[in-house]
Protein backbone atom coordinates (compact mmCIF):
# COMPACT_ATOMS: atom_id res chain seq x y z
CA UNK A 1 0.00 0.00 0.00
CA UNK A 2 1.41 2.97 -1.31
CA UNK A 3 0.18 4.89 2.51
CA UNK A 4 2.67 2.63 4.20
CA UNK A 5 5.45 2.70 1.39
CA UNK A 6 9.05 4.02 3.02
CA UNK A 7 10.95 3.15 -0.19
CA UNK A 8 13.61 5.74 -0.84
CA UNK A 9 13.32 6.57 3.10
CA UNK A 10 16.36 6.18 5.57
CA UNK A 11 15.84 5.31 9.15
CA UNK A 12 18.02 5.69 12.42
CA UNK A 13 16.84 3.45 15.05
CA UNK A 14 18.65 3.84 18.65
CA UNK A 15 18.87 0.66 20.28
CA UNK A 16 17.79 -0.92 17.62
CA UNK A 17 20.13 -4.14 17.71
CA UNK A 18 17.43 -6.27 19.76
CA UNK A 19 13.95 -6.25 21.69
CA UNK A 20 11.69 -3.75 20.79
CA UNK A 21 13.92 -1.50 18.55
CA UNK A 22 14.86 -4.21 16.45
CA UNK A 23 10.82 -4.83 15.96
CA UNK A 24 10.62 -1.62 14.89
CA UNK A 25 13.57 -1.98 12.64
CA UNK A 26 11.50 -4.83 11.09
CA UNK A 27 8.58 -2.92 10.60
CA UNK A 28 10.79 -0.25 9.14
CA UNK A 29 12.60 -2.70 6.67
CA UNK A 30 9.41 -4.98 5.64
CA UNK A 31 8.19 -1.35 3.97
CA UNK A 32 10.97 -0.86 1.81
CA UNK A 33 12.97 2.11 4.28
CA UNK A 34 17.06 1.72 4.89
CA UNK A 35 17.70 1.13 8.35
CA UNK A 36 20.77 2.70 10.67
CA UNK A 37 20.71 0.32 13.99
CA UNK A 38 22.76 2.19 16.21
CA UNK A 39 24.02 0.91 19.85
CA UNK A 40 27.07 -0.34 21.59
CA UNK A 41 27.06 -3.87 21.15
CA UNK A 42 28.95 -4.82 17.32
CA UNK A 43 28.34 -8.48 18.51
CA UNK A 44 24.66 -8.52 19.04
CA UNK A 45 24.13 -6.12 16.00
CA UNK A 46 25.44 -9.46 13.88
CA UNK A 47 22.28 -11.12 14.47
CA UNK A 48 20.21 -7.73 14.24
CA UNK A 49 21.57 -7.02 10.66
CA UNK A 50 20.83 -10.43 9.74
CA UNK A 51 17.47 -10.60 11.05
CA UNK A 52 16.58 -7.22 8.70
CA UNK A 53 18.83 -9.23 5.68
CA UNK A 54 15.84 -10.96 4.11
CA UNK A 55 14.04 -7.14 3.43
CA UNK A 56 16.27 -6.93 0.57
CA UNK A 57 17.47 -2.69 1.61
CA UNK A 58 20.32 -1.40 2.83
CA UNK A 59 21.19 -2.36 6.38
CA UNK A 60 24.19 -1.04 8.57
CA UNK A 61 24.94 -0.51 12.48
CA UNK A 62 26.75 2.50 13.87
CA UNK A 63 28.52 2.27 17.11
CA UNK A 64 27.51 5.54 19.73
CA UNK A 65 26.83 7.09 22.98
CA UNK A 66 23.83 8.56 22.13
CA UNK A 67 24.09 10.13 25.64
CA UNK A 68 26.60 12.65 24.19
CA UNK A 69 25.91 15.56 21.50
CA UNK A 70 28.87 15.02 19.39
CA UNK A 71 28.20 11.47 19.02
CA UNK A 72 24.27 11.91 18.15
CA UNK A 73 25.91 14.75 15.31
CA UNK A 74 28.23 12.24 13.74
CA UNK A 75 25.62 9.62 13.70
CA UNK A 76 23.58 12.21 11.52
CA UNK A 77 26.28 13.63 9.46
CA UNK A 78 27.83 9.66 8.75
CA UNK A 79 24.06 8.22 8.32
CA UNK A 80 23.66 11.79 5.75
CA UNK A 81 26.83 11.50 4.01
CA UNK A 82 26.51 7.27 3.17
CA UNK A 83 22.64 7.19 2.58
CA UNK A 84 22.07 10.93 1.65
CA UNK A 85 19.24 11.54 3.45
CA UNK A 86 17.37 11.22 6.70
CA UNK A 87 13.90 10.64 6.90
CA UNK A 88 12.70 8.72 10.18
CA UNK A 89 14.54 8.46 14.16
CA UNK A 90 13.09 6.43 16.40
CA UNK A 91 14.80 6.87 19.56
CA UNK A 92 14.40 3.68 21.50
CA UNK A 93 18.08 3.50 23.61
CA UNK A 94 16.89 2.74 26.87
CA UNK A 95 17.56 1.15 30.22
CA UNK A 96 16.40 1.17 34.15
CA UNK A 97 17.94 0.45 37.57
CA UNK A 98 15.09 -1.07 39.75
CA UNK A 99 15.50 0.30 43.49
CA UNK A 100 13.35 1.55 46.27
CA UNK A 101 13.67 5.88 45.33
CA UNK A 102 15.62 6.77 48.81
CA UNK A 103 18.46 3.98 47.55
CA UNK A 104 19.03 5.65 44.14
CA UNK A 105 22.79 7.20 44.02
CA UNK A 106 23.18 10.69 41.60
CA UNK A 107 25.03 8.36 39.42
CA UNK A 108 22.42 6.01 38.83
CA UNK A 109 19.55 8.71 38.67
CA UNK A 110 21.57 10.15 35.75
CA UNK A 111 22.72 6.96 33.84
CA UNK A 112 18.96 6.43 33.55
CA UNK A 113 17.79 9.87 32.99
CA UNK A 114 20.67 10.36 29.91
CA UNK A 115 20.16 7.51 28.35
CA UNK A 116 16.42 7.12 28.08
CA UNK A 117 15.41 11.00 27.95
CA UNK A 118 18.81 13.19 27.18
CA UNK A 119 19.70 10.48 24.30
CA UNK A 120 16.11 11.30 22.57
CA UNK A 121 16.53 15.00 23.21
CA UNK A 122 20.17 15.01 22.17
CA UNK A 123 19.38 12.72 18.68
CA UNK A 124 16.36 14.41 17.77
CA UNK A 125 18.00 18.29 18.02
CA UNK A 126 20.90 16.99 16.03
CA UNK A 127 18.38 15.16 13.03
CA UNK A 128 16.36 18.25 12.78
CA UNK A 129 18.66 20.19 10.61
CA UNK A 130 18.93 16.95 8.08
CA UNK A 131 15.30 16.31 8.36
CA UNK A 132 14.29 20.06 7.63
CA UNK A 133 16.60 19.95 4.64
CA UNK A 134 14.76 17.02 3.00
CA UNK A 135 11.17 18.03 3.34
CA UNK A 136 10.63 17.19 6.44
CA UNK A 137 10.37 13.82 8.53
CA UNK A 138 8.94 11.33 11.40
CA UNK A 139 10.71 10.92 14.56
CA UNK A 140 9.33 8.31 17.10
CA UNK A 141 9.98 8.57 20.56
CA UNK A 142 9.68 5.33 23.01
CA UNK A 143 7.91 5.45 26.17
CA UNK A 144 6.79 3.10 28.55
CA UNK A 145 3.62 1.99 30.69
CA UNK A 146 5.76 4.36 33.06
CA UNK A 147 4.89 7.34 30.93
CA UNK A 148 1.28 6.66 32.38
CA UNK A 149 1.49 4.79 35.81
CA UNK A 150 4.23 4.84 38.59
CA UNK A 151 5.56 2.05 40.41
CA UNK A 152 7.98 2.37 43.18
CA UNK A 153 11.29 0.18 42.13
CA UNK A 154 11.05 2.39 38.69
CA UNK A 155 11.43 6.31 39.76
CA UNK A 156 14.08 7.68 37.45
CA UNK A 157 12.70 5.44 34.85
CA UNK A 158 9.18 6.76 34.93
CA UNK A 159 10.59 10.15 35.35
CA UNK A 160 11.97 9.77 32.14
CA UNK A 161 9.68 8.45 29.87
CA UNK A 162 7.16 10.61 31.60
CA UNK A 163 9.17 13.15 30.16
CA UNK A 164 9.37 11.56 26.71
CA UNK A 165 5.83 12.63 26.15
CA UNK A 166 5.97 16.23 27.42
CA UNK A 167 9.21 16.21 25.03
CA UNK A 168 7.55 14.87 22.15
CA UNK A 169 4.43 16.68 22.15
CA UNK A 170 6.80 20.00 22.94
CA UNK A 171 9.00 19.05 19.32
CA UNK A 172 5.40 18.54 17.56
CA UNK A 173 4.13 21.82 18.24
CA UNK A 174 7.77 23.44 17.18
CA UNK A 175 8.46 21.35 13.87
CA UNK A 176 5.21 20.81 12.39
CA UNK A 177 6.06 24.30 10.20
CA UNK A 178 8.83 21.88 8.74
CA UNK A 179 6.75 19.36 8.26
CA UNK A 180 8.10 16.90 10.87
CA UNK A 181 5.98 14.62 13.02
CA UNK A 182 6.77 13.53 16.62
CA UNK A 183 5.16 11.33 18.13
CA UNK A 184 5.31 8.50 20.97
CA UNK A 185 4.72 4.94 21.74
CA UNK A 186 3.85 3.45 24.84
CA UNK A 187 4.71 -0.43 24.93
CA UNK A 188 3.27 -2.37 27.17
CA UNK A 189 4.83 -5.28 28.89
CA UNK A 190 7.18 -7.13 26.07
CA UNK A 191 9.27 -9.61 26.45
CA UNK A 192 12.51 -9.16 25.73
CA UNK A 193 15.94 -8.62 27.55
CA UNK A 194 15.34 -6.06 29.78
CA UNK A 195 12.19 -6.98 31.04
CA UNK A 196 13.30 -10.46 31.90
CA UNK A 197 15.35 -8.77 34.35
CA UNK A 198 12.40 -6.96 35.69
CA UNK A 199 10.91 -10.59 36.26
CA UNK A 200 13.94 -11.51 38.04
CA UNK A 201 13.84 -8.57 40.02
CA UNK A 202 9.88 -8.14 40.95
CA UNK A 203 7.79 -11.42 42.08
CA UNK A 204 4.89 -12.40 40.94
CA UNK A 205 5.39 -9.67 37.65
CA UNK A 206 4.66 -12.33 35.18
CA UNK A 207 1.47 -13.36 36.47
CA UNK A 208 0.02 -9.94 36.89
CA UNK A 209 0.70 -8.50 33.98
CA UNK A 210 -0.75 -11.60 32.08
CA UNK A 211 -4.02 -10.95 34.81
CA UNK A 212 -4.48 -7.47 33.79
CA UNK A 213 -3.71 -7.30 29.77
CA UNK A 214 -7.20 -8.01 28.25
CA UNK A 215 -5.45 -10.26 25.25
CA UNK A 216 -3.81 -12.25 28.18
CA UNK A 217 -0.09 -12.52 26.99
CA UNK A 218 3.07 -10.26 27.48
CA UNK A 219 3.88 -8.34 24.01
CA UNK A 220 6.57 -9.37 21.43
CA UNK A 221 8.99 -6.93 19.70
CA UNK A 222 6.83 -7.86 16.38
CA UNK A 223 4.13 -5.93 17.82
CA UNK A 224 5.70 -3.01 17.54
CA UNK A 225 6.50 -3.04 14.17
CA UNK A 226 2.85 -1.75 12.69
CA UNK A 227 2.93 1.13 14.64
CA UNK A 228 6.31 1.83 13.56
CA UNK A 229 5.37 1.73 9.85
CA UNK A 230 2.15 3.79 10.06
CA UNK A 231 3.89 6.58 12.29
CA UNK A 232 6.72 7.06 9.53
CA UNK A 233 5.06 6.69 6.90
CA UNK A 234 2.28 9.13 4.46
CA UNK A 235 -0.30 7.34 6.40
CA UNK A 236 0.25 9.27 9.98
CA UNK A 237 0.72 12.63 7.89
CA UNK A 238 -1.87 14.52 10.15
CA UNK A 239 -0.69 12.33 13.13
CA UNK A 240 1.82 14.19 15.81
CA UNK A 241 2.11 15.20 19.28
CA UNK A 242 -0.04 11.62 20.68
CA UNK A 243 1.23 9.00 22.58
CA UNK A 244 -0.21 5.90 21.16
CA UNK A 245 -0.22 2.58 23.86
CA UNK A 246 0.87 -0.73 22.10
CA UNK A 247 -0.03 -2.46 25.18
CA UNK A 248 -2.86 -5.92 24.59
CA UNK A 249 -4.68 -3.32 26.39
CA UNK A 250 -3.05 -3.20 29.75
CA UNK A 251 -3.45 0.53 30.29
CA UNK A 252 -7.25 0.66 30.26
CA UNK A 253 -7.53 -2.77 32.35
CA UNK A 254 -8.08 -3.01 35.53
Amino acid sequence: MKLFDLTGKVAVVTGGNGGIGLGMAQGLASCGADVVLVGRNEEKAKSALAALAEYGGRYEFHAADVTHADSCKKLVADTAGKFGRLDILVNNAGTSIRKMPETYTEVEWHHVIDTNLTSAFLCSQAAYGAMKQTGGGKMINIGSMMSLFGAPYATPYAASKGGIVQMTRCMATAWAKDNIQVNAVLPGWIDTDLTKRAREQVDGLHERVENRTPVARWGVPGDLSGVAAFLASPASDFVTGTAIPVDGGYSVGM
